[in-house]
């Protein structure tokens, strides 16, 4: 670790009609004569320095649409998916949006083994994309455009043409990143071509759901487009929960099919969510009574699903905003120069009344009659909360050779600023919502008074990087993937907290709650990554590689949080949490090149982890944390008409050394499903109809070890079953049905860390939609 100093001083919703009409301006202006983007069967062609550039946009495509990506979009990747030495799966929107997603969430379930299975620490809950993959917390890594998207906000995919997910460490290619990976978020882009495509959705919970794509050729070299989206929906089988959203997102792009490209992009999107705090885990299997002198509480029946523990207060405002400026040159057919500039503000203000169900807040009036029984809602979680982000990046990829070897090039800087700036807010006076009772809560009360009270914490990091990729070819058998990149941080970090409680600073003579100067410090260092694979090709249609990476995140990395407490990673004082990975994978294209198989060993091993001396209660970065398995995946299509989506992976996370982080005492890692399977497949019937389905599992989970009592230390194997059907009334308009939870699987989709609460799984429950195009 470099330098540490430290400085101690005191411190309306009328969008759905906006989108309507939006939509019917773009009906009437556009030439009816071609679709771009529609949601089921939209296809593009991209030009190969990354142009998008349209020889005429295809009204009739599949039916069962595309799965299948050849390539990433990051100018970091020279090589197609199938030569590139690492787990990657592209998840396209032919692919998500047949399912009915609307989140990065939702899309993700094509990924085995990544999720949000964790839904947060103890009183407070997670929000957004909480996702998890291979073991570990991976929502501070997540991309769009290849820029890194901060904030704790749940993404919507109506301006997405595809998700990426790159599994193993990502580091070398973006920076401080997650020990098991990185999500990349593909935005839409202008086309040459004209036309409109909208989507009308209303399902199960009063949901609704409106989008418009709307693409017009400006010139012959230059295209505009539109992206709206309103929803207002429930949440199936969830009481009062609700999720709110609307967004623009227009850009423009100039000099298409010429040698010098630019994309200007924005986005607005605004939420009104009312959060999820989950349900008591009362009854649930393993649950087992929290007080010694009630033994009948470990009979008491389930709650219902359904019920909300919230109140009418509980919020969830999210505002974000995102511009994107895109430059591409070509040199010439070898040299190519992209940059990337982007500004991104993201404010989010939230208020969730969360539980915990110790013995203490559990009360049995009458022991005999369940319906006296309440719990205490005692945890209102705030959040106020805002990020911003200023990078510029500029990348240069050149082919090339020296003698008999051919290199292709990727090489870059980039320069990026982060702020993150959150305000205390607090139950003041003492005040508290009124005990919920435990089966029949009602969410229309009174009582706490909030606002803030003085606590605050500003992050900044300035990070200057630069980064080396080579191909090497060695004839048409043998190829070499090396790759180097160093980031240079400086972090500048302030506070103020609150005094007392479990994690403030001693009092002295002040009240319980008094704000306190907190940690006023900076750090700065330089953090190397890279990675190495070697490929072999028998074929030009198969490959096998071995690969080897290195990923490191410093602290404060996933927040720009730091802190003063010896037992948090997020201390300056400590060294970055280091993985390092082995995987030995084969992938083949089959059936024409129709469909891509993929098969991967791998091995990630996370050092640095703190780990508490027993007899002197220090803590020490000896700790190892592993996670290795198998990933197998299929992608593409079998025939024409028949279209599939699998994939399958075991997990077997542990800890090497240090303290079990699993509550049943066992070296698991919590939150992660043993083995994970994921899969969707669509047929094409001749007289046009067609079908799909998919099946979903997720294996036994551990929780986080806690002194809660009583509480289930794990959730249970659940498989989970959807199905689809859609039909073209003419070439302009199609209807589909999506079908959820066929069988109204009850199940455990997250819980919190001391188990007194969880998130259930989304009930049965329908959606239709009507897709219009022109």
């Amino acid at each position: 670790m470099a330098h540490i100093t430290s400085r101690k001083h005191p411190v309306s919703r009328s969008a759905l009609s906006v989108a309507t009409a939006t939509l019917m301006t773009g009906l009437a202006m556009a030439q009816p004569a071609l679709a771009v983007d529609s949601p089921d069967d939209a296809t593009t062609t991209t030009a190969p320095a990354s142009a998008k550039n349209l020889a005429g946009v295809q009204v009739e495509a599949s039916a069962t649409g595309d799965y299948k990506a050849d390539n990433l979009a990051s100018p970091k990747y020279t090589q197609p998916i199938l030569d590139t030495t690492q787990t990657i799966s592209v998840i396209t929107k032919d692919l998500f949006l047949q399912q009915g997603a609307t989140t990065l969430t939702d899309a993700l379930r094509n990924s085995p083994g990544v999720g949000t299975f964790y839904v947060g620490e103890n009183g407070s809950t997670s929000t957004g994309d909480a996702i998890y993959m291979r073991g570990f917390d991976t929502s501070g890594s997540i991309f769009v455009d290849g820029v890194r998207d901060l904030g704790t906000i749940s993404r919507d995919v109506f301006n997405t043409e595809s998700v990426e997910v790159i599994k193993g460490p990502a580091s070398t290619d973006n920076g401080r990143t997650a020990p098991t990976g990185a999500i990349n978020m593909v935005s839409k882009q202008p086309e040459l071509g004209n036309g409109v495509s909208a989507s009308f959705s209303y399902g199960s919970a009063d949901q609704r759901r409106v989008t418009a794509d709307w693409n017009q050729s400006v010139s012959a070299t230059s295209a505009f487009r539109l992206n709206v989206m309103d929803q207002d929906s429930g949440v199936p089988g969830r009481d009062k929960v609700e999720n709110n959203r609307w967004a623009v997102a227009p850009s423009f792009a100039f000099g298409l099919g010429t040698a010098t490209r630019v994309y200007l992009d924005y986005m607005h999107v605004k939420q009104n969510n009312v959060p999820d705090g989950g349900v008591p885990t009362i009854g649930l299997p393993g649950y087992s009574s929290p007080d010694p002198k009630r033994p009948f509480l470990t009979d008491a029946p389930a709650v219902d699903s359904s019920n909300f523990y919230g109140t009418t207060a509980d919020h969830d405002h999210v505002t974000a905003d995102m511009f994107t400026a895109r430059l591409e040159h070509d040199f010439n057919d070898q040299l190519v120069f992209h940059n990337t500039l982007r500004w991104g503000r993201t404010f989010e203000d939230y208020l969730l009344t969360s539980f915990m169900g110790t013995a203490a807040n559990l009360l049995t009036p009458n022991p005999n009659d369940p319906s006296t029984w309440t719990i205490a809602r005692s945890n209102p979680t705030f959040k106020h909360q805002t990020n911003r982000i200023l990078t510029d990046q500029a990348n240069v990829t050149y082919n090339f050779e020296t003698g008999a070897v051919t290199h292709n090039l990727s090489s870059g800087i980039e320069l990026t600023e982060e702020k993150a700036t959150s305000l205390g807010y607090v139950a003041l006076n003492g005040t508290t919502w009124p005990a919920a009772n435990l089966y029949h809560p009602d969410s229309d009360v009174t009582g706490l008074l909030y606002g803030q009270n003085g606590a605050y914490t500003n992050g900044k990091t300035d990070t200057a990087s630069a980064y080396v990729f080579d191909t090497l070819k060695f004839g048409t058998h043998w190829q070499v993937n090396a790759g180097v990149r160093m980031d240079h941080y400086d972090t500048d970090y302030s506070s103020a907290v609150a005094c007392g409680g479990k994690s403030g600073p001693a009092c002295g003579t002040l009240p319980t709650g008094a704000v306190v100067p907190g940690l006023t410090t900076s750090v700065s260092d330089n953090l190397w990554n890279w990675k190495l694979g070697v490929l072999y090709k028998p074929t030009p249609n198969g490959s096998f590689y071995v690969n080897y990476a290195v990923s490191a995140e410093p602290p404060g990395g996933n927040t720009l949080t730091l802190s003063s407490s010896s037992n948090s990673l997020d201390n300056p004082n400590l060294e970055p949490e280091r993985a390092r990975t082995y995987e030995i994978g084969t992938k083949w294209e089959l059936l024409d090149e129709k469909i891509l198989l993929t098969g991967a060993l791998y091995q990630t091993t996370v050092s640095n982890d703190l780990v508490q001396d027993p007899v002197t209660l220090l803590y020490y970065q000896i700790g190892k944390k592993r996670v290795q398995g198998v990933e197998l995946s299929a992608v593409g299509k079998l025939t024409d008409n028949w279209a599939v989506s699998a994939g399958f992976t075991t997990m077997n996370a542990s800890v090497l050394s240090g303290t079990a982080v699993a509550q049943d005492g066992s070296s698991d890692l919590a939150y992660t499903p043993t083995k994970a399977f994921t899969s969707w497949t669509s047929y094409l019937l001749p007289f046009g109809l067609t079908i799909g389905g998919g099946a979903r599992y997720n294996g036994e989970m551990q929780r986080g070890t806690d002194s809660a009592i009583g509480t289930p230390s794990y959730t249970k194997a659940y498989w989970v079953f959807d199905a689809m059907a859609s039909y073209p009334i003419n070439k302009n308009f199609d209807l589909r049905l999506n079908l959820y939870n066929l069988f109204d699987k009850d199940y455990v989709a997250a819980i919190n860390k001391s188990g007194y609460r969880y998130t259930p799984g989304t009930a049965r429950s329908a959606m239709i939609t009507a897709n219009v195009r022109f």
